[in-house]
């Protein structure tokens, strides 16, 4: 078998693989360039909706906080009109009570004025003990 190798055949299959080659890497490059160039786009697109929806994200955020704070403020406002008007209640009927049972009433104040001093009295040895 008789090979004849011709330098200018060797060049030429060198030239026209290299020139494949390097068609074949710049249409791997091009291909590479759309597809980042379509994740930037689409990532951008992203962004974009994100900032053009985060505005009314915080205002309705904002809203909400602002009306669970107004509805503290109402529920606040009704169970301090609720107590007032439930002192104000209890007062009346301590006063139509005494007027009604001054006796009693004076009897009362006595014996429970005896039974807090006498408390105190206790406590207050008591603590002079622990002290020693």
């Amino acid at each position: 078998m008789n090979v004849t190798l011709n330098p200018n055949s060797i060049a030429g299959e060198i030239n026209d693989l290299t020139r494949r080659a390097a068609d074949q890497a710049d249409s791997a490059i091009d291909s590479a360039q759309r597809l980042s160039q379509g994740a930037l786009d689409t990532l951008q697109d992203k962004v974009h909706a994100v900032r053009d929806q985060a505005p009314g994200a915080l205002s309705r955020a904002a809203a909400q906080v602002d009306d669970l704070k107004r509805r503290g403020i109402d529920a606040a406002h009704k169970v301090k009109t609720t107590v007032q008007d439930q002192a104000q209640r209890a007062g009346d009927r301590t006063v139509g009570y005494i007027k009604d049972e001054p006796l009693k009433s004076v009897l009362i104040a006595a014996a429970t004025g005896a039974a807090v001093a006498a408390l105190i009295t206790m406590l207050a040895r008591s603590r002079s003990s622990a002290r020693n």
